[in-house]
């Protein structure tokens, strides 16, 4: 058994366990306040429960999205598989671009769905939390959209891999 090390900064030992904690990759997307396509990579989408079917994600209040998330009443939650590479990495860059290519339509209540997800949720959202620098989105879940099944892709190191990928 190996044994442990200390880390006494909070903010690096957060970091560290992170960075040892492999996260399921998600796009959320909804519209802005003109009605333009948003939308961003998530790896903290989670369930909080069927009964009603409840889900969550954080967001940074300092990221290009926020402006839309916070006037938002719709968003799509896409899980991604291992085919979804780049559309996790084309959401996670230039804000800009993020809706440049013809690979997404409008969905229910509007909002953008990327139809090479591995499944979609339609959720409205029921509360906004604040917390320091961040926020807290939980959403009800409206129905679904349930695509191809396929291993899923995570966020792991910095970096998105394949279950059972060696890191380089």
């Amino acid at each position: 058994m190996s044994e442990l090390e200390i880390e006494k900064d909070p903010v690096e030992a957060l970091k560290a366990t992170f960075r040892r904690h492999a996260s399921g990759v998600s796009v959320i997307t909804m519209l802005d306040a003109a009605g333009k396509p948003a939308g961003f990579t998530a790896t903290s989408m989670t369930s909080l429960g069927a009964n009603p079917p409840l889900a969550s994600f954080n967001v940074a209040c300092g990221s290009s999205t926020w402006p839309a998330l916070e006037q938002a009443s719709y968003v799509a939650i896409h899980t991604l598989g291992e085919g979804n590479l780049a559309l996790a990495q084309k959401m996670a860059a230039d804000h800009t671009l993020r809706f440049a290519d013809d690979d997404w339509h409008e969905g229910p209540y509007g909002v953008p769905v990327f139809p090479a997800a591995t499944s979609i949720l339609i959720a409205k959202i029921r509360e906004k939390h604040a917390v320091a620098s961040n926020a807290v989105i939980i959403v009800d879940v409206i129905e679904g959209l349930i695509g191809e099944l396929q291993p899923a892709l995570l966020y792991y190191q910095r970096g998105y891999v394949k279950p059972g990928e060696k890191l380089a």
